[in-house]
C-alpha cells in the first residue's frame, strides 16, 4: 500500500495544479456506475464458478460415470431415459460440498512522473494469501416416480447443483483484503432445479426419456468496488476511502429448460447412453444496495432506486457413455461430455431508474445506463470412468461397492479467472457404498476434487477494478493476477425405496437396481409389452427365448405325464379283459 499512498499524494498535488475539471468528470461517472457495477460482476457467479462437481450420492461414487448405467432416479441429471429403469421409486439424498480455495494476488505497481503522468518504472507486488471457505449446507435431492403404464414411468422432483458458496475475508491483518474487489461472500444464495421427467420403453432394447425443468432460486453477492478515478489525479486505484461495499440480490430466478436422453441395450452385457441438456437463458430481476465511499466527495450523495435486471446464458451440455458388464455383479462405464460455455460471452445489466443525487457540480439526478460485460468463456470437456459391484451378503441383504474418477477442463481462460468465477482444471475421485435390505437401499459417498493450480500473469490479467467508466488513462487497473488453488471434499448419504408396481406386483427381495441390470429389470418397471416376470421386473433381451424354452419344457413334462397316464389306463383295460376271459373259461 506504500506505493498507492505515494500515488495518492502525487494525484492530490496534480489535482491542485489545475486538473480539477477532469477529476470531477471522472468522479461523476464513477459514482453513477457504482450502484450497478456489483450486478455486472456478481451475476457470473451462477456460471462456471458455481458448479464445481457432478452430483448425486450414488453416481458420484462412480466418478460421475452414469450416462449409460443410469437406472435409479439420479438419472434426471445424467440421462432421463434411465427414469424408466428406476420404476416406482423414491430417492432422497443430501451432500455437503466443502470447497476451499487459496488466492495469492500479484499486481503490477506503476510509478508515474508527477508532471506528465507517464510511467517511469514498474514492479510486481505480491499480496498476502487469502483463503475462501464454504458453509455447512446440505445439497439435497428429492425425487419420486410412478409407473403409469407398462411402457411408461414418470418422475417429479427437485435437485440442486453441487455449487460452491464461498466467502472471503473483507480484511486481512487489519488491512483491506486483496480479494475484496472480486468477491467477499455469496452467503444467502440458493439454486435448485424443479422438474417433471418421463421414461419410455418402446421395446426391450430401447429407453427414451425427456424432462421439463425450471431453474429457480436467487443469488446474494457481496463485493467491494472502487469509485476512484482511473486517471489517478484525485486518488490511488485501491485507496480504501474510495471503496464501496455493495450487495446484489438477484431473484427470483425462474428459467425454463429441458433435457433429453436415450439408452440402447443391444445385449445383456452392454448399455450405451446419450443425453443432451438444453441451455438456461437467465433474465432475472435484481436489487442493488451500496454503501457509498467514505471520501468527502460522497458525503452528501445518496442512491435512489435499486432495481435492475440481469441477463446471461448458461450452456448446453452433451453426454455419451458406454457400460459393460463382464459378469452379472460387476459393471464398468466410460463417459465423455462437452459443455458449450462459449455461449456465455457476456452479461447484460439493465438498471431501472437507479440514480445518484447530491453530487456537487453534476446533473441531479445522475442516471445509470445499461452495462455489458465481456466474458469470453470457452467449451469445457470431461471424461469419466466408474465401476460398481453388488454382492449378495444374505438372502435379504445386498452390498454395493463403487469407485470412479473424472477429469474436467476449465471453461474460463486464465486471463479471466477470479475468485468470483473460480473454475480450475480438476480430477475427482469418488468412493461409494450401498446396503440393500428388501426394498430399502442406503447409500453413502466420499469424493475429493483435486484442482490444478492456475497462475495468471498480472500483465495478462483482464478483469479490471470494479469501476467501469471513461477516463484520461488508456490502461485499466487489473485486479485478478496471481495464483489460484481450489479443492473440495464431498460427503453424502442417500436413501432409495422401491415401491410396488402400478399393477400391484411386489418388488424383488433385493428391491433395488443391480449394476447393469437396472431397477426396471430387477425390481421396478414392468415389461414394455406388458408381460411381468415373477419379481415384477422387465424382461432383458434374451429373456423371451429363455421363457420360451421354459414353456416348452413345461409342455413337454405335461405331455410325458399324459402319456404315462394313458399307458396306465391301457394296462388297466388289458387286465380287465384278461380277468373277464378267465371267468368265461
Amino acid at each position: 500500500m506504500t506505493s498507492e499512498k505515494t500515488a495518492a499524494a502525487e494525484a492530490g498535488s496534480l489535482a491542485r495544479g489545475g486538473h480539477g475539471c477532469q477529476c470531477a468528470s471522472g468522479i461523476r461517472w464513477a459514482a453513477a456506475l457504482l450502484a450497478v457495477a456489483g450486478s455486472c460482476w456478481a451475476a457470473p457467479a451462477s456460471a462456471a464458478g458455481l458448479y464445481f462437481s457432478e452430483r448425486g450420492v450414488r453416481p458420484l461414487g462412480r466418478g460421475g460415470a452414469f450416462t449409460a448405467g443410469a437406472d435409479d432416479l439420479g438419472a434426471i441429471w445424467y440421462n432421463p431415459a434411465g427414469v424408466y429403469d428406476a420404476g416406482a421409486q423414491l430417492l432422497i439424498d443430501a451432500s455437503w460440498l466443502n470447497f476451499t480455495t487459496d488466492y495469492t494476488r500479484r499486481s503490477i505497481i506503476k510509478q508515474r512522473d508527477p508532471n506528465t503522468g507517464e510511467v517511469v518504472s514498474e514492479f510486481e507486488q505480491t499480496f498476502p494469501s487469502v483463503e475462501g471457505t464454504t458453509p455447512i449446507i446440505p445439497i439435497p435431492t428429492l425425487v419420486g416416480s410412478y409407473q403409469v403404464h407398462p411402457q411408461w414411468v414418470v418422475a417429479l422432483g427437485v435437485e440442486s447443483p453441487y455449487a460452491a458458496i464461498p466467502s472471503y475475508p473483507e480484511t486481512l491483518d487489519g488491512e483491506p483484503a486483496p480479494s475484496r474487489y472480486s468477491l467477499i461472500t455469496m452467503d444467502g444464495s440458493m439454486l435448485a432445479i424443479v422438474g417433471l421427467w418421463a421414461g419410455w420403453a418402446p421395446s426391450d432394447e430401447w429407453r427414451l426419456g425427456a424432462g421439463l425443468q425450471l431453474l429457480v432460486g436467487s443469488f446474494v453477492t457481496t463485493t467491494m468496488f472502487s469509485a476512484c478515478v482511473p486517471d489517478r489525479f484525485f486518488c490511488a486505484p485501491e485507496q480504501p476511502e474510495w471503496d464501496s461495499l455493495t450487495q446484489l440480490k438477484a431473484g427470483p430466478i425462474v428459467t425454463p429448460s429441458g433435457n433429453l436422453g436415450v439408452k440402447w441395450i443391444p445385449h445383456r452385457q452392454w448399455r450405451i447412453g446419450a443425453a443432451f441438456q438444453l441451455p438456461f437463458w437467465v433474465d432475472a430481476p435484481a436489487e442493488v444496495q451500496s454503501r457509498l465511499p467514505s471520501s468527502a466527495v460522497f458525503e452528501e450523495a445518496r442512491q435512489e432506486g435499486a432495481d435492475a435486471s440481469v441477463s446471461f446464458e448458461l450452456p448446453w451440455s452433451a453426454r455419451l457413455g458406454v457400460q459393460y458388464s463382464p459378469w452379472d455383479p460387476l459393471v464398468v462405464e466410460l463417459d465423455g461430455s462437452v459443455e458449450g460455455w462459449s455461449m456465455h460471452d457476456e452479461i447484460t445489466v439493465t438498471p431501472e431508474n437507479v440514480v445518484l443525487r447530491n453530487l456537487p457540480g453534476f446533473p441531479d439526478p445522475l442516471r445509470v445506463a445499461q452495462q455489458r460485460i465481456e466474458r469470453n468463456f470457452t467449451e469445457s470437456f470431461s471424461v469419466r470412468l466408474g465401476t460398481e459391484l453388488e454382492l449378495d451378503v444374505s438372502d435379504e441383504m445386498v452390498l454395493g461397492l463403487r469407485t470412479g474418477a473424472s477429469y474436467e477442463t476449465s471453461a474460463i481462460p486464465p486471463e479471466y479467472m477470479s475468485v468470483l468465477t473460480l473454475d480450475v482444471p480438476k480430477v475427482t475421485v469418488g468412493l461409494g457404498v450401498s446396503v440393500g435390505v428388501g426394498p430399502w437401499w442406503f447409500d453413502a459417498v466420499y469424493a475429493h476434487v483435486f484442482g490444478f493450480d492456475v497462475d495468471v500473469d498480472p500483465r495478462e490479467a483482464r478483469i479490471p477494478l470494479l469501476n467501469p467508466m471513461a477516463a484520461n488513462i488508456d490502461e485499466p487497473h487489473y485486479v485478478n493476477g496471481g495464483t489460484y488453488a481450489a479443492r473440495a471434499n464431498i460427503v453424502g448419504i442417500g436413501l432409495r425405496y422401491q415401491f410396488e408396481l402400478a399393477e400391484g406386483e411386489p418388488t424383488d427381495a433385493d428391491g433395488g437396481a443391480g449394476p447393469g441390470e437396472g431397477s426396471a429389470d430387477e425390481a421396478g418397471a414392468g415389461d414394455p409389452e406388458g408381460a411381468q416376470d415373477e419379481g415384477g421386473g422387465a424382461d432383458e433381451p434374451g429373456d423371451t427365448d429363455e421363457a420360451g424354452e421354459a414353456d416348452e419344457a413345461a409342455e413337454g413334462d405335461e405331455g410325458d405325464e399324459e402319456d404315462e397316464a394313458n399307458e396306465a389306463d391301457d394296462a388297466d383295460e388289458a387286465d380287465d379283459d384278461e380277468g373277464a376271459g378267465e371267468e368265461d373259461d
